[in-house]
């Protein structure tokens, strides 16, 4: 699929193999974008074909050029702050960022300046954009890794929903005390609040559903490095579950680890994904920027 960007334009020629459809199609079926999105598209005048209005009902031919206001002017949503960023990936659309430990993915407050989202509001502005800060998801404090943003309300609408339907791929690495009896395993346990600790979290039955996939990589005397994966996306949940089954995360002494090391040992290795707008897979390897044993 041939996209490009011309000013605040993002233009789409429409293949061959879109015969037939109409912009109400690739909105509604191609993208799924919101009700509430694709109506202010539609009062705003923002997409044309060929450089005019055109009807969005009516068959677009292969070759033309679909044309969508995406890229407008919007005043940040938090205050640019300079610091180290390493970008693992970015277009026009989104981008994923590796998050240092110690860091909060986004401001909880107006004097949170400090974050994730500050630094990538400094990355726009020193390359000329003027956009909102749009997270798709989020790390822990202490969690280190790949860290999606969306750079306008097309690309997080999409991106949200590939989050929910499970398309965004995430792989950790943790390491953790003790010596697992199995290779590979899997953990379904429901994860809710603790109703004796504000920030904690417990698996309970009558949490939400929860599911974690480990696989062992390495020993490491009394500890074990393991590769996880992630069927849903709860608060704490590798540490919990891991927690759970006899094995917390070195370093994370709110579910039993030990401080070995300055922080939990979890990191966001890798992270991949159907891009919003054009369907091509995005994959991202994400190195771990501090040492807590989370080389392979």
């Amino acid at each position: 699929m041939k996209t490009m960007r011309k000013g605040s334009l993002f233009q789409l020629v429409i293949p061959e193999n879109w015969k037939n459809v109409t912009i109400e199609h690739i909105l509604k079926q191609e993208w799924q974008a919101p009700k509430k999105l694709i109506h202010s598209m539609r009062m705003n005048k923002d997409i044309k074909v060929n450089g005019e209005q055109y009807p969005w009902d009516k068959p677009l031919i292969p070759g033309n050029i679909l044309q969508i206001d995406l890229f407008k002017d919007i005043a940040y949503d938090v205050p640019p702050t300079y610091g180290d960023l390493e970008v693992l990936y970015e277009d026009d659309h989104l981008i994923v960022a590796n998050k240092p430990a110690g860091m909060d993915t986004h401001p909880n407050g107006p004097e949170d300046t400090e974050t994730l989202a500050n630094l990538i509001a400094f990355h726009f502005q020193a390359n000329g954009e003027t956009c909102r800060v749009m997270h798709i998801h989020r790390l822990d404090r202490d969690t280190s890794g790949a860290v999606i943003f969306a750079k306008h309300p097309l690309a997080k609408a999409i991106l949200d929903r590939l989050l929910i339907e499970r398309k965004v791929k995430r792989t950790y690495l943790a390491l953790v005390h003790g010596k697992l009896k199995q290779k590979k395993g899997t953990i379904r346990e429901r994860i809710g609040r603790d109703r004796h600790h504000g920030t904690r979290r417990r698996v309970s039955p009558s949490g939400q559903e929860a599911v974690t996939h480990y696989k062992v990589l390495k020993m490491r005397e009394n500890m074990t490095l393991v590769e996880v994966t992630l069927d849903t996306g709860r608060t704490h949940q590798i540490r919990v579950h891991m927690s759970h089954i006899g094995h917390p995360l070195v370093g994370d002494t709110l579910y039993g680890g030990k401080p070995v090391v300055k922080r939990q040992a979890l990191h966001a290795a890798r992270i991949s994904f159907p891009h919003p707008l054009t369907g091509e897979r995005v994959e991202c390897e994400a190195e771990c920027l501090d040492d807590v044993g989370l080389t392979n």
